[in-house]
């Protein structure tokens, strides 16, 4: 805004369509895009959700997240017919990291097949968003054990 407004010549507006967004509670959460409930009703049939569960590696040796049923979760919501990328939400440690570089991708109209050929960094919370394969509707409580 401080641009628009002082820069002389700048006239480029803002797009809020896709803002990066992490609520920094004790479990961090990220999101960009569409949430699953306007995806559905903007694309209806023409979506899916690959989603996970999963637990990152730093709480492997941590007596603090030792909870078997505690975990963090993953998904992207895809448009079928054009595979972009129209949503995506993390529950996770890091999660405003992660939310950043998504938000990145966002502004350059990134594909599932773009995400997938992504090589992620092991072991790290980012890589999960590369390896999403369940499909929510197939399989509701997808998760994944080890790392």
């Amino acid at each position: 805004m401080a641009k628009r407004l002082y820069e002389p010549g700048f006239t480029q507006l803002m797009d809020y369509t896709n803002v990066p967004t992490t609520v920094f509670t004790p479990l961090e959460y990220g999101t960009v895009g569409l949430s699953e409930e306007d995806a559905r009703e903007k694309f209806k049939d023409d979506m899916v959700v690959r989603h996970v569960h999963f637990k990152p590696l730093e709480w492997a040796l941590n007596f603090e997240h030792s909870d078997k049923n505690r975990t963090c979760y993953t998904k992207v919501i895809v448009q079928k017919s054009t595979d972009l990328v129209v949503g995506f939400h993390i529950l996770s440690p890091n999660a405003g990291e992660v939310t950043q570089g998504i938000g990145i991708a966002f502004q350059c109209g990134m594909t599932k097949k773009q995400l997938d050929a992504c090589v992620g960094i092991h072991p790290t919370v980012a890589e999960e968003v590369t390896t999403l394969t369940y499909d929510k509707d197939e399989f509701p409580l997808a998760s994944k054990e080890g790392c």
